[in-house]
């Protein structure tokens, strides 16, 4: 038996009946990750000693009989959560040796949990991108067929996942970072509601638009992660005060009597054919269920990725602020400089090329004369966005739409074109810009092998919604996605 074959709830059924160790498990992962990791650059770094530690402690912990969902399961990091003593990048030079001292809320809530911590995935420097290739390591390669992306900006944790590489993985989304790589990797992915996880101890990109969330083989081990670590936390002030839901309960295998929203606006002009055919199969699955499908209207999804665009690039500018070469982090200096050529050396040899087009038209944007036209603007379309959200949960449970336009593409199709890449997030933004939940379920392979995604988003705190309709789909779906052949 392939312990990294598993998913999270079958490992911990054999942990929990003592088949196998954490020890064992972890091991398999280590030596799988030394074969493929070399072929897709899912890590960025494996934390071979503390994972063995780890393990080794949650064996103890069974020894006395305790058990949980988690315990002893060995997961991925994407590298912009803080993990005390263990290096934590963004994928970017500016921070490559910057080892946190603190761990972040929902690495505490894991190790709580008793999850093994297998290493630090790779990502688009600073979150900043759609497919992980503006990474300072390299980009990560998707296992399905390593001269495709995996998607961004968490593609290491999607990579990872789809590889069998970790039992499940943490990734963060801003605009679409976890759906989407779920979505092009063929594994499932959910941003949750704004607030339901603390943010602290993510390195910010967009603070107001970023979300930690879990990336895992099915929609049951999403489930099982999430409710690990969604909960209050009063070191992070925009986290919800409410009671985490039961997730896993909410897994009843039943859709009868939901209500589930078809949008126009996301099924128009630039959708490819075989995505769009492979969502409305999946609304047809939904509709047999005995779900109810209405046809919506969100008619101001059109201004969303131009309001995401200056909002999240205009945060941006103010959150890298503070890489400046004297606090932390990588400092470039020549003994004749003075304090601005120091500022000046560190950001232009730390930052990447695409974290500094955003930061210049985030500062653009914030700037006098140009504040109320673009940033205060994109604010007040973001608040319709979020009404036409509103308005629309007030008559359906769920939405169903695509998680991207397309399939993945090719490694370096689109890095000259920063433009198109962006219009790959066209079905994603509006989720963080009106601050609800997303998921992301594999609905199979197109003609060229490459995985396609259904998203369903539901209203604020409506993650228990959004499960039971991805659960109902991957258990109905007539095709699934093969494993790799790495």
């Amino acid at each position: 038996m392939d312990p990294t074959a598993l998913t999270i709830h079958e490992l911990a059924d054999l942990l929990r009946k003592r088949s196998i160790s954490s020890r064992e498990a972890t091991e398999h992962y280590l030596d799988r990750i030394a074969r493929i990791n070399p072929k897709i650059n899912a890590y960025l770094a494996v934390t071979v000693d503390n994972a063995l530690r780890e393990a080794d402690r949650a064996d103890e912990r069974i020894g006395r009989g305790e058990s949980g969902e988690l315990l002893g399961v060995p997961l991925a990091i994407k590298d912009v959560i803080c993990t005390r003593g263990v290096a934590t990048t963004c994928g970017s030079r500016i921070l490559k040796d910057y080892i946190p001292p603190y761990d972040a809320a929902v690495i505490e809530r894991l190790r709580r949990a008793g999850a093994v911590v297998l290493g630090k995935t790779n990502m688009d420097e600073f979150a900043m991108g759609s497919s992980t290739e503006s990474s300072a390591f390299g980009p990560t390669r998707n296992p399905h067929n390593t001269d495709y992306i995996p998607g961004g900006s968490s593609g290491g944790s999607a990579a990872a996942v789809a590889a069998d590489l970790c039992a499940g993985a943490l990734g963060s989304d801003t605009g679409g970072s976890i759906r989407q790589p779920a979505s092009y990797c063929g594994v499932v992915g959910l941003k949750p509601t704004y607030g339901r996880v603390s943010r602290y101890g993510l390195v910010a990109y967009a603070s107001s638009l970023d979300q930690i969330g879990p990336l895992a083989k099915d929609v049951r081990d999403a489930a099982l992660i999430l409710a690990a670590i969604a909960g209050h936390d009063g070191r992070d002030s925009t986290s919800v005060d409410l009671a985490v839901g039961d997730y896993v309960g909410s897994l009843t295998g039943d859709v009868k009597g939901m209500k589930v929203g078809l949008p126009g606006e996301y099924f128009g002009e630039g959708l490819d054919e075989e995505v769009s055919s492979r969502v409305k199969d999946a609304v047809a699955l939904l509709r047999a269920g005995g779900a109810e499908i209405i046809d919506i209207s969100l008619p101001h999804t059109e201004y969303a990725l131009a309001s995401y665009y200056i909002i999240a690039p205009s945060e941006a500018s103010s959150n890298l602020a503070r890489y400046d070469g004297v606090r932390y982090g990588l400092r470039e200096v020549r003994p004749d400089d003075g304090m601005i050529d120091m500022f000046a050396r560190t950001r232009s040899t730390g930052f990447g090329a695409e974290v500094k087009r955003r930061i210049m038209l985030g500062t653009y944007t914030l700037s006098a004369g140009y504040y109320d036209a673009y940033y205060k603007k994109a604010l007040q379309v973001r608040r319709l966005i979020r009404e036409d959200f509103d308005r629309a949960f007030t008559k359906i449970d769920v939405i169903a739409c695509p998680a991207a336009p397309t399939p993945a593409y090719k490694i370096g199709e689109k890095t000259a074109d920063p433009l198109s890449m962006y219009l790959g997030d066209i079905y994603t933004v509006t989720a963080n810009l009106a601050g609800i939940p997303g998921i992301s379920v594999p609905l199979g392979m197109n003609a060229m092998g490459l995985p396609i995604g259904l998203q369903l988003l539901g209203g604020p705190l409506g993650e228990s919604d959004i499960l039971r309709a991805a659960h109902y789909v991957e258990a109905h779906r007539t095709v699934d996605v093969p494993k790799p052949k790495l």
